[in-house]
């Protein structure tokens, strides 16, 4: 497969800085790989996000793609740990946000709406205004939005982190369902190594003073995915030892 996107030895160091936040860093996402990113708070994880958004420009290094780059959709969407919704908008003019500026009919735009709306298991909500959402349906809605727009690569930055257990697990799973029916390319960051195993086709750990990709682990384990599964217990185990080694080494953060 081909990279979808890819960076190549990007280093950044903010204006003022001592020391780069990145250096060295290297990641290449498959088109249709679900590819997860963890690490320490305050590794950079986000940050690392950003310069794959374009929204961040390395100081050093090569961010290449192979987007379609058409003008009625957005090469990249991000969904963020809030859904970051306008309250003042119903669930339907929510969605259709990222669509604006887009080369799309009134009709298409209906369409596109109604279906990312369906995929979400919210096609009845249309309507609704933001605060009768509960945490779980609001973040379903932030997805729904960026699937509008019909993006090449999902950035998704701890999106079920402020969210209890059982709706995490359950927005999970709803997620991975998603992902297979759309075959989209998904970057994902988290600092729950359970989540990532169960997730992720490979997960990356960041570490390091300045930070750098350590380890990265191939999760082979078959989906469906039990979360109970040896082999992905293995993995698991193996990325929170590696993590601990970074704390120990006084790189951790």
């Amino acid at each position: 497969m081909a990279a979808i996107v890819e960076l190549q030895d990007i280093g950044i160091t903010f204006p003022g800085g001592e020391r780069p936040v990145f250096d060295g860093i290297n990641v290449a996402v498959e088109r249709g790989e679900f590819v997860i990113i963890v690490g320490a708070s305050g590794a950079g994880k986000s940050t690392l996000l950003r310069v794959v958004a374009g929204l961040l420009a390395p100081s050093r290094g090569t961010l290449s793609h192979s987007f379609t780059e058409r003008p009625d959709q957005r090469s990249v969407a991000m969904v963020f740990q809030e859904a970051r919704l306008m309250p003042w908008r119903r669930v339907r003019d929510n969605v259709a946000l990222g669509l604006e500026g887009l080369a799309v009919s009134a009709a298409e735009r209906d369409r596109r709406v109604d279906d990312a709306l369906a995929l979400v298991g919210l096609a009845n909500y249309g309507s609704r205004w933001t605060h009768e959402l509960s945490g779980g349906q609001r973040q379903r809605i932030g997805i729904a939005r960026a699937l509008a727009v019909e993006p090449d690569l999902l950035l998704m930055d701890e999106p079920f982190g402020a969210l209890d257990a059982i709706t995490r697990q359950t927005l999970q799973d709803e997620l991975l369902r998603i992902w297979g029916e759309t075959g989209k390319s998904i970057l994902f960051v988290t600092h729950d190594i359970d989540e990532a195993v169960h997730l992720g086709d490979r997960v990356l750990l960041l570490g390091g003073t300045p930070a750098r990709i350590t380890h990265t682990y191939d999760v082979d384990t078959a989906r469906p995915r039990d979360r109970d599964a040896a082999d992905a217990n293995r993995v698991g185990a193996q990325v929170k030892a590696d993590l601990s080694g970074l704390f120990d080494q006084g790189g951790g953060i």
